[in-house]
């Protein structure tokens, strides 16, 4: 081939990677993308709340019990900054308390699903890959717990415990890891029937690493799927604590405390100071879904 020839002669492309093709088809929806857009908006709020309020409603020496139950667009005693969302019953800034109450939630939702998705998986994909009666005592465990009303178990958990963010996440994990052991165990037991784990036990491979870096690979998608939909969940449980007063305490309040903190008001005509919180705990719940939906018909062939 002549050197004309070899110029002319067009270049093989390379073939796109298997992550973007997913991340391509995943923006492809409309939807997913809102529910990107305001898990994002959402996320940067939450940890940038000291840098984007005027106050923080978690300083108590910041409070004016003056301030209290005034409406949207007031100005603060001092005439330094406006209430835009207006104040609850405790003086708080509902701008400043929604954004730090969402950075508390989120931290309850994510730190959550972290540590039950850990314990979980680790749970199901050891009670697959070695079957048995390790199989039958795990499973029947996951179906004791998946049998139980999750917000009774909550209540009865956070009334032994006591209010506080590590509490909460504590009854978060022991109320998700059966979710993800379950998962996980599914997967794992049709991973296992196949032809290359196979070979890694006849190449005398560590068991550990074949359910590591063999099994639990393949499980991921699956696994990332009721990641998105149990921090929803999460968050939705912590709030409903919260609203019923054994979640987080409430010199720290989560937008579910928030909400809770203006029920009284609302016959009342003062509408905002559980309006405001509900619609913000509203749009986190609905991208989060939009997210796990998106994520569920990417990974699953017979919905693609």
């Amino acid at each position: 081939m002549t050197p004309q020839n070899i110029a002319n002669h067009p270049s093989p492309q390379r073939a796109p990677s298997l992550f973007r093709e997913n991340l391509q088809a995943f923006f492809a929806s409309k939807l997913a993308l809102i529910g990107f857009v305001m898990a994002l908006i959402l996320l940067l709020a939450a940890i940038l709340a000291p840098w984007i309020t005027p106050q923080n409603p978690y300083d108590l020496l910041q409070l004016d019990i003056l301030d209290s139950r005034l409406p949207p667009g007031s100005e603060n005693g001092l005439g330094s900054y406006t209430y835009w969302l207006g104040t609850d019953g405790q003086g708080r800034d509902l701008y400043s308390a929604i954004v730090y109450g969402l950075r508390i939630s989120l931290i309850v939702g994510i730190g959550s699903a972290i540590i039950a998705s850990i314990l979980g998986t680790t749970i199901g994909i050891t009670s697959a890959y070695f079957g048995g009666r390790i199989d039958a005592i795990l499973m029947r465990t996951v179906d004791l717990m998946l049998s139980f009303p999750s917000i009774l178990i909550a209540m009865m958990i956070l009334a032994y415990l006591g209010k506080g963010v590590s509490n909460v996440i504590l009854t978060l994990v022991i109320l998700e890891w059966a979710y993800y052991a379950r998962t996980a165990r599914g997967q794992a037991l049709i991973e296992r029937q196949k032809e290359y784990v196979e070979a890694a036990q006849n190449l005398v491979i560590p068991k550990y690493r074949i359910m590591l870096k063999h099994i639990l690979i393949n499980c991921l998608p699956a696994l990332i799927v009721i990641g998105a939909l149990q921090i929803a969940r999460a968050i939705t449980l912590e709030a409903t604590m919260s609203f019923l007063g054994l979640g987080v305490p409430i010199t720290e309040p989560s937008l579910g405390l928030l909400i809770s903190n203006g029920y009284q008001y609302l016959l009342s005509g003062q509408y905002w100071i559980s309006l405001f919180p509900g619609i913000a705990l509203l749009l986190t719940i609905v991208s989060l879904n939009l997210i796990g939906d998106r994520c569920r018909t990417l990974f699953n062939p017979r919905l693609r």
